[in-house]
């Protein structure tokens, strides 16, 4: 078995990163666009860096669970 180059980890990382952005976006209620990944001026990727990080988060779906509910 061979290893893998950088160019092929780093490619790896970059689609794992980006299911794993799909995936906080499916789950807390955000809007997924591909460009926004690495994009700190973004809100969602903002948030996704909280979650990564252990930082207090928004969940942008409860928020808008508790306004239709009112």
């Amino acid at each position: 078995m061979r290893k893998k180059t950088t160019k092929e980890q780093s490619t790896d990382q970059i689609f794992d990163d980006l299911e794993a952005y799909l995936d906080f976006c499916r789950t807390y209620g955000y809007k997924f666009r591909e460009p926004d990944l690495y994009n700190m001026r973004i809100y969602p990727y903002q948030q996704f860096q909280k979650k990564l990080n252990g930082k207090n988060f928004k969940d942008q779906l409860g928020v808008d669970l508790a306004r239709q509910y009112r």
